[in-house]
């Protein structure tokens, strides 16, 4: 149940020297579990809050948590979160990065985007909302939905915590029992679970100190902030071809000496690494030339690995433009990364019309952007028994399989192997709104 694997105490006891990147994690689960509150209560008792902002979030003499981080004018006049909200706070062993994602059903698609990037999440369940007392309670559609979005898009860690148990008569009991529902789904779901953690978000027990009664709820772990402070960030998919998608393409003059008068072509590095005499293809164009020059961020020559901004400078003038991706020649790495025209993918439908078979929308990969028509629905995931049903149509919020016909071709690979070279976005050709999130097979 409370599954966390501490590092050595030389680890443990490092200084705000530490050198580990941010770990970046989200809050999420059901409508008014507490997740606005639960990062205002991290961010308080981590003494992350300074005096006049938090002066800012008092009500009738009562310190409302949740304003730390709604913001908008809506969701305070609603008592909502609608869009991701970031914060930053950091304690004696590591820095973080909070997304404070929105949990009404309405906005699944803004805690996607959230999730994509993210390193771990925090599934917050309101104990209140259940029936806590039943061994064999059924968990909430919203918190079984955000927790196989977790899963499709590969987040790391996740931590599932048991809120409001200051509410109920027999906390115990009702920890008990929901903890048990959410190992019982996750098991079916196939999620790995890295704890499950009681807390009380407005009283602050077990989410940075722990509460007052040692073995509260039965539960003798490490507090919330703890299990954050060592879970790992996402690895960088060094091992697989080099990848690079063209965000921006820089001119400089021929009098120039870090480019040698050529165009650098500067992104983020998508996998595996670049350095100074490799082989690339450009595409779609097929194209081949040298790297004659990688810089970094700081304009400085050297390698760099995935994860990483880079800016390339290639031996020869080629046609190379914003949303063309540079690939390693010679597929070094073991995996061939070849374009296709057809895709097979998980999506999760974010659109208020409904999906449909023959409907085109643009599908974007990286920063590159090409027309798509869904040939064919295969199957739609039934979010309470996660079978998979025959479809013809994806509703708003479903998650289902497709399958893809796109105007050129497209260079990715599984999303198991890379999210990077994994995931698409499709954008209604009309409106412009954000359609789905696709995750290739």
């Amino acid at each position: 149940m409370n599954a966390v694997v501490f590092p050595s105490t030389a680890t443990a006891t490092a200084t705000a020297t530490d050198t580990r990147p941010a770990l970046k994690f989200i809050t999420c689960g059901s409508v008014d579990d507490g997740k606005s509150t639960l990062i205002g209560r991290l961010l308080v008792d981590s003494k992350a809050v300074l005096q006049d902002h938090l002066a800012g979030v008092q009500r009738q003499g009562e310190t409302d948590l949740a304003l730390l981080t709604d913001g908008l004018s809506a969701e305070r006049e609603q008592g909502i979160t609608i869009d991701v909200a970031y914060r930053y706070f950091n304690t004696e062993t590591r820095k973080f990065i909070i997304g404070d994602a929105p949990g009404h059903e309405q906005y699944t698609r803004n805690m996607v985007t959230a999730a994509s990037s993210a390193d771990a999440a925090v599934v917050l369940v309101d104990a209140t909302k259940l029936d806590w007392k039943d061994a064999g309670l059924k968990l909430l559609v919203q918190t079984r939905r955000h927790s196989l979005l977790l899963k499709l898009l590969r987040v790391p860690s996740i931590v599932f915590a048991v809120n409001k148990l200051d509410a109920v008569a027999d906390s115990a009991l009702a920890f008990a029992h929901i903890s048990g529902a959410l190992m019982a789904f996750a098991a079916e779901a196939g999620i790995t679970v890295a704890a499950t953690v009681p807390v009380s978000a407005l009283k602050g027990w077990n989410v940075v100190d722990a509460a007052g009664d040692a073995a509260w709820c039965g539960y003798t772990g490490p507090t919330l902030l703890e299990i954050l402070e060592h879970l790992p960030v996402t690895a960088a998919d060094t091992a697989l071809p080099f990848a690079f998608p063209v965000q921006w393409v820089e001119k400089f003059s021929s009098s120039s000496d870090t480019s040698q008068g050529r165009r650098v072509f500067w992104g983020r590095v998508a996998t595996g690494g670049v350095q100074p005499g490799q082989q690339v293809k450009v595409m779609p164009s097929g194209q081949t030339a040298q790297v004659a020059q990688v810089l970094d961020h700081a304009r400085t020559p050297k390698a760099v690995q995935a994860g990483h901004s880079a800016g390339i400078v290639l031996d020869r003038e080629v046609d190379v433009s914003r949303g063309d991706w540079l690939l390693a020649a010679d597929n070094s790495g073991g995996t061939a990364l070849e374009g296709s025209r057809e895709i097979r993918a998980t999506v999760a439908w974010l659109d208020d019309e409904t999906l449909v078979a023959g409907r085109v929308y643009w599908a974007l990969h990286g920063h590159r952007w090409v027309k798509a028509k869904v040939k064919r629905i295969v199957h739609k995931l039934d979010i309470n028994t996660l079978a998979e049903e025959d479809a013809t149509q994806l509703e708003p919020n479903a998650i289902g399989h497709i399958e893809l016909s796109l105007q050129e071709p497209l260079v990715t690979l599984p999303f198991a192997l890379s999210r990077a070279l994994g995931s698409l976005v499709l954008v209604d050709t009309a409106s412009h709104k954000t359609s789905g999130a696709l995750l290739v097979n």
